[in-house]
């Protein structure tokens, strides 16, 4: 097996109700797949990305081949007994998402979410980078530390969930939940969940304060806000496709002629999943905080 570059955990197949009330049925979710998908864009295929995540015997052969198809590596799925994690996502006109569970949700489930590093192929215990979604509760502390020993050059962290109740700073430290990983990477309304409401970058502040080394908040359509607490560099970068939607617009303008518009957005669902990856990916090659960013947006673009 070819080295891995990076390793991303976690499979939901997710079938999605968009706010018109069409459906798309057994899609690849989760975070783990996008994940993987934003990194595999800027890889060659001879440096494999992994994807590790408890799947059962059900578990859609359509979603394994388009893993495959994408070259991404599948060794990491581990069957259990248990049916593989399934999910109604409920889209609304406003941007809101709601998840219902499609299976009974056992203390297996987190084993399946997260398979602890030893129970992986051996590549998958020596891969240069990882990325995990993590709850904001601090209970995957553990598994963050059981990554950086095994001593990946990153490991990016992403909250995949808002705290119900703002988080006190005594807890965050206690929990170790922003200094575990080299990157941590929260949306601003799971910042502001951590560590209370504020602008971008006094979310960003009060993040590097607690112990992270790049912050990277992500803004939605707005793009995002990169940060590095050692030096200070601070880069904001908009959505890719929003550039590229402003790009036509003046190219229309100015033609006065029919421009094809390959921005528009039909279903956000896992772009955040898929910035963390490119942006992991570009942070790892590079160590160009502009430059990771730039990647990051570009994968989701994509997704």
């Amino acid at each position: 097996m070819a080295e891995l570059e990076m390793v991303t955990f976690t499979i939901i197949v997710d079938d999605i109700v968009y706010p018109d009330g069409r459906t798309a049925m057994a899609l690849l979710g989760g975070g783990g797949p996008q994940t993987a998908f934003g990194a595999q864009v800027w890889t060659p295929q001879d440096k494999r990305i992994g994807l590790a995540a408890g799947i059962g015997s059900d578990f859609p052969g359509a979603c394994r081949e388009w893993l495959e198809n994408m070259g991404i590596d599948t060794s990491g799925l581990l069957e259990w007994e248990s049916p593989t994690l399934r999910a109604w996502q409920i889209l609304e006109e406003d941007g809101r998402r709601t998840q219902v569970w499609r299976v009974n949700m056992g203390d297996d489930v987190w084993d399946m979410l997260k398979t602890p590093i030893e129970r992986l192929p051996p590549p998958y215990q020596t891969a240069k980078t990882y990325h995990i979604g993590v709850h904001p509760s601090g209970r995957d502390v553990d598994f963050i530390h059981s990554l950086r020993s095994t001593g990946a050059q990153v490991v990016s962290v992403e909250v995949y969930t808002h705290a119900l109740e703002i988080v006190t700073r005594s807890e965050l430290k206690l929990w170790a939940l922003v200094s575990a990983g080299h990157i941590f990477s929260p949306n601003e309304k799971e910042a502001a969940s951590l560590v209370g409401p504020g602008s971008s970058m006094e979310l960003i502040g009060r993040l590097a304060e607690l112990g992270a080394e790049v912050v990277v908040l992500r803004r939605g359509h707005l793009g995002c806000i990169a940060h590095r607490a050692d030096s200070g560099e601070t880069w904001e970068v908009p959505a890719f496709h929003s550039v590229l939607k402003q790009k036509q617009e003046v190219e229309y303008n100015e033609q006065h002629d029919h421009v094809a518009s390959n921005s528009r957005v039909v279903d956000p669902t896992g772009c955040g999943n898929t910035f963390c990856g490119g942006f992991l990916i570009g942070w790892w090659k590079t160590r160009d905080l502009l430059k990771a960013a730039v990647w990051g947006s570009v994968s989701a673009s994509f997704s």
